[in-house]
């Protein structure tokens, strides 16, 4: 996937977004497609030191916590450090970020801030987008 961009936007909380949101941003960054997200929303949860540690499961779907495990799929927290390694590009949205009175400490390392329109110059060549 050499010379492909691929641009997602994470606006959901969820343990299933935050599975969508890094299985696919890291599937494509590991075939050498250039990957950026903008969080935003709920989506900052993904991103947020603490709360990406104990994202919730939608009601009823608590049967899949043991499918994980049995499955051996990687925790958040490791798909989060795997899309750092990878390079992917990290940005919080900065007027979620105001709204919601949160700084930037309060997010993994490594990450931009940037509002909608940093991301849609990041997105506006990209070959594939993507909104979870």
């Amino acid at each position: 996937m050499a010379n492909t961009k691929v641009a997602i936007i994470a606006a959901n909380g969820s343990l299933f977004d935050a599975y969508k949101v890094f299985n696919v941003a890291t599937a494509a960054a590991a075939s050498d497609a250039e990957v950026g997200i903008f969080f935003t929303f709920e989506g900052l949860n993904l991103i947020h030191k603490e709360a990406h540690k104990n994202l919730p499961l939608p009601e009823g779907k608590e049967h899949f916590e043991e499918g994980f495990k049995q499955a051996n799929v990687p925790s958040i927290e490791e798909l989060v450090g795997i899309a750092q390694e990878l390079n992917i590009k990290i940005i919080a949205c900065q007027m979620t970020m105001d709204v919601m009175n949160l700084e930037m400490e309060a997010f993994i390392d490594g990450i931009e801030v940037g509002g909608a329109a940093s991301f849609i110059e990041y997105a506006k060549d990209a070959n594939i987008t993507l909104s979870f």
